[in-house]
């Protein structure tokens, strides 16, 4: 009967020890403290003087020990060739269950491996394995260089239990660690791509990086927070056109592709490229991912791209008229100097000459044009400047 009130209170304990073990998993910032508060949590209901976490890396043949409490020997870092160790980590591991040792077991399974004792030999050792999804990561023990009473039957099946709950708290807790990683490896990612790019929920800016600051010469990503998407668009009805072709696109396509203007905070404009990406079919405004490009250079460099092609066009046409009129000329200028000034009078063949040189300066200005540039002619069109595109 005096048994009965130190089980009520043992459980009450036990049931504590679970609720911090479980609650370390989200209070915790890494593993190293999560071990940390296992460890002290443990010390309730049991003497932890000597204490250890063993992982098992079966591809490396190997287990670490993250956390390891002894009196007596240092943590071992690292054994290799686990499979081949007398191991008292490694028998419970491959056993799969909960395993107690005493000092005699403990040399004859090292007799039976032909091996020495790995540290200073215990009194009383009790292990169990660290078991996640009917897979065996490792192995938590404690064990007692002094007293080989110090621990018991029901000691091992208790700590048996609650190694199924750290079992689960080590894999959370390394789950949570992969994703943060995966989360700052994109972010890295995102932050260090050449266009802008934005979360937006209901038009609203939820997150930036770094290039949309720089893009619309804010100084912080703060300057993003909590704002509407319209204060980057050049005025109300741009902004109004852009709505009503992201609702169209999104809603036919999941994706939105366009041209728009847009305004940095000092006011001025540039041309940009915008791709949203919905994640809500009913609602797509709701939730998008978008991206911002400035093309404002790609349309100067397509400018100056036509500008070329068109003076292109013109060289060869000059060339071409040069080709074709330069034959004439040279015909006018010579039968003109075989005309007897008695047919015709001098003043006449002075004005063929003259008329004749006229066409030289023109077939010459029309080979020097290095720019193109035109002038009104009658007609309601325009013809090549010809004096004022060359040099």
């Amino acid at each position: 009967m005096e048994k009965r009130p130190v089980e009520k209170r043992d459980d009450a304990k036990i049931l504590e020890v679970l609720f911090e073990i479980s609650e370390a998993v989200t209070h915790t910032l890494n593993l190293d403290e999560l071990y940390k508060v296992i460890h002290r949590s443990l010390g309730k209901i049991f003497n932890v003087d000597n204490f250890f976490i063993a992982l098992h890396h079966e591809k490396r043949d190997s287990i670490t020990f993250p956390y390891h409490v002894d009196e007596n020997d240092e943590n071992p870092g690292e054994i290799f060739n686990f499979s081949k160790t007398a191991s008292l980590t490694g028998r419970v591991i491959q056993s799969r269950k909960p395993l107690i040792f005493f000092e005699k077991d403990i040399i004859e399974f090292a007799r039976q491996q032909n091996q020495d004792v790995i540290g200073t030999i215990s009194k009383i050792w009790l292990g169990a394995p660290l078991i996640i999804k009917n897979r065996v990561i490792g192995a938590i023990a404690i064990h007692n260089f002094i007293c080989a009473t110090a621990y018991g039957p029901r000691d091992l099946d208790l700590l048996n239990t609650i190694s199924q709950h750290i079992g689960l708290a080590i894999e959370r807790k390394e789950s949570e660690k992969n994703f943060l990683t995966q989360q700052q490896l994109l972010e890295t990612i995102l932050e260090s791509s050449p266009v802008g790019i934005c979360l937006l929920e209901n038009q609203v800016f939820k997150w930036v990086n770094a290039k949309m600051v720089r893009l619309f010469g804010y100084d912080s990503k703060a300057a993003f927070a909590g704002q509407r998407i319209q204060m980057i668009y050049a005025s109300k009805q741009a902004y109004k056109n852009a709505v009503a072709i992201i609702q169209k696109e999104l809603i036919l396509r999941a994706r939105a592709d366009f041209d728009v203007e847009l305004k940095r905070q000092d006011g001025t404009l540039f041309k940009a490229h915008i791709i949203l990406t919905r994640f809500n079919q009913e609602n797509p405004l709701k939730s998008a991912i978008a991206t911002i490009a400035d093309i404002s250079l790609r349309d100067v460099a397509q400018q100056e791209k036509l500008e070329k092609e068109k003076l292109q066009g013109v060289l060869e046409m000059a060339g071409a008229i040069c080709h074709e009129i330069n034959q004439p000329l040279q015909a006018i200028l010579g039968y003109s100097n075989l005309f007897d000034t008695e047919s015709i009078t001098a003043k006449e063949l002075e004005q063929i000459k003259f008329q004749a040189t006229r066409i030289g300066d023109i077939t010459k200005r029309l080979s020097k044009i290095t720019r193109y540039k035109t002038i009104p002619y009658p007609g309601d069109t325009k013809i090549v400047d010809i004096w004022g595109s060359s040099s």
